[in-house]
């Protein structure tokens, strides 16, 4: 532990370091120039710091302005050395971040014991500091593994979905894309849109919850399957509520309103304009540019260009018009995300 000394007095020095010297662990820096001190403190922190009042080139008070202006320095204790015992000294010295006194001539046995002290106090600082430092270093762990378990049991689920209706094929992946490239032009920050990109693949996890013979029907369902079909958001939404995790959370809300409309026609709550969560308002226009534009038993793909009329003709009735407005603006990374599906490029 080094402790700084600084006094034009030599003698003092002496004394004072010699004292120091008694202190287990503790080195004494010897300085008579207060201007020296200061450049060697720019590039140290020492654990202790004992400055004389009077001195030629600097005074105390003004050293200890220096010292405190130096961020480095916030917490090392100060003590100042002086022969003055008048308040007014003392209370400016305070105001400037002095930590002690000691009065002159120097009593060595009182030297002695406020140093130690001061040290004591500084290593059980330094502790301190230290238990919080690794304390952050834990909870960032801690919440690193949770975000990262909520990933894999998001993706997990997804997946599961896609295995009750394996015709989706990269559908999740391109959909997601989609919607990443709206939140992003929407302005959402990168962590908002990693989010997003996470959670938007779970739109369609109630669909685990709808019989085989019409979640898997080849051809057009009927008004009352069509009914049935249309509880999909409420049961992924059951799945998914009530979750303390942002990004599960999200998901859940997603689920529950991505076939909600703009004009309010939409299921199945029949929510409408900005009462439809924006992260389902965004993954509505990915999921239905995807599904036109991926060929399914009852129809086949649509060219790019007719799904993206169908987007423009439907924005503010089925569709939020600024999403629409941001897809449309992003055209080229949307035709790149098609070209480079795993999907198309196996069947190419």
């Amino acid at each position: 532990m080094k402790v700084l000394l600084v006094d034009d007095d030599a003698t003092a020095l002496l004394i004072a370091s010699s004292v120091i010297r008694r202190i287990d662990a503790a080195e004494p820096v010897a300085v008579t120039s207060p201007v020296e001190a200061l450049g060697w403190l720019r590039e140290n922190t020492p654990d202790l710091i004992l400055i004389d009042q009077v001195m030629p080139e600097l005074d105390g008070l003004a050293m200890l302005e220096r010292i405190r202006e130096q961020r480095h320095l916030a917490d090392v204790p100060v003590v100042m050395i002086t022969a003055e015992t008048s308040v007014a000294l003392r209370v400016a010295a305070l105001e400037r971040g002095c930590t002690d006194f000691l009065t002159k001539p120097i009593i060595v046995p009182e030297l002695l014991v406020r140093a130690q002290n001061l040290l004591r106090l500084r290593t059980g600082q330094r502790l301190l500091k230290d238990q919080a430092a690794m304390l952050r270093v834990q909870v960032d762990d801690a919440t690193a593994l949770l975000r990262q378990q909520a990933q894999e049991l998001v993706g997990r689920l997804a997946h599961a979905a896609e295995f009750r209706d394996p015709e989706t094929g990269g559908h999740l992946e391109r959909m997601a894309t989609y919607a990443g490239l709206i939140a992003d032009g929407l302005g959402f920050d990168a962590d908002e849109r990693r989010t997003l990109v996470q959670a938007a693949p779970m739109h369609d996890i109630g669909k685990i919850g709808i019989p085989d013979s019409i979640l898997l029907k080849p051809g057009r369902l009927t008004e009352p399957e069509m009914q049935v079909m249309r509880q999909h958001p409420v049961i992924g939404h059951s799945i998914l509520c009530n979750s303390a995790h942002g990004l599960i959370s999200l998901a859940a809300e997603i689920a529950h309103a991505h076939h909600e409309k703009f004009d309010g026609s939409g299921y199945p709550r029949g929510l409408g304009g900005h009462a439809i969560p924006l992260a389902a308002r965004i993954v509505a226009v990915a999921d239905v540019f995807d599904a036109l534009t991926s060929p399914r038993p009852y129809k086949p793909a649509w060219p790019l260009e007719d799904a993206r009329s169908f987007l423009l003709a439907n924005s503010g009735s089925h569709f939020d018009p600024s999403c629409v407005a941001v897809f449309v603006a992003r055209w080229g990374a949307v035709v790149e995300t098609f070209h480079t599906s795993p999907e198309l490029l196996a069947r190419a």
